[in-house]
């Protein structure tokens, strides 16, 4: 059953919405993939600076600009998630069309409001 969720673009800044988006879904119970530009941790999540293989991804939540997505879309593609969360200023109607090609459902959202709206 997929029931994790991969941040993106992960950070141990606590001024980034990615390490507040990991914080916020592990008080919602979530397991949480994170992976970043930089190996730390926030709150016990081990962030990785390589992609990490799973099997289990149900969302994945992009804090990465388009740009930065580039090197990733094989990796996101491969792990076959039900959805990707475009957060505010992540939005790229490239991976947005390759994964929907894929049949992954995508979302220009934010994780954080819908976290705290009950529309995770």
């Amino acid at each position: 059953m997929k029931n994790k969720t991969l941040v993106l673009g992960a950070s141990e800044n606590p001024e980034r919405y990615s390490n507040m988006a990991i914080l916020k879904l592990l008080s919602k119970g979530k397991e949480v993939v994170a992976v970043g530009n930089r190996a730390g941790a926030v709150n016990g999540v081990t962030i990785s600076n390589q992609p990490i293989p799973s099997e289990d991804i149900d969302t994945v939540t992009l804090y990465l600009n388009p740009t930065n997505q580039r090197p990733y879309y094989e990796y996101i593609l491969s792990l076959k998630p039900n959805r990707i969360i475009f957060n505010p200023g992540t939005e790229n109607y490239e991976l947005e069309s390759k994964a929907e090609k894929a049949g992954i459902k995508t979302i220009e959202a934010c994780t954080l409001v819908m976290l705290g709206t009950g529309q995770y």
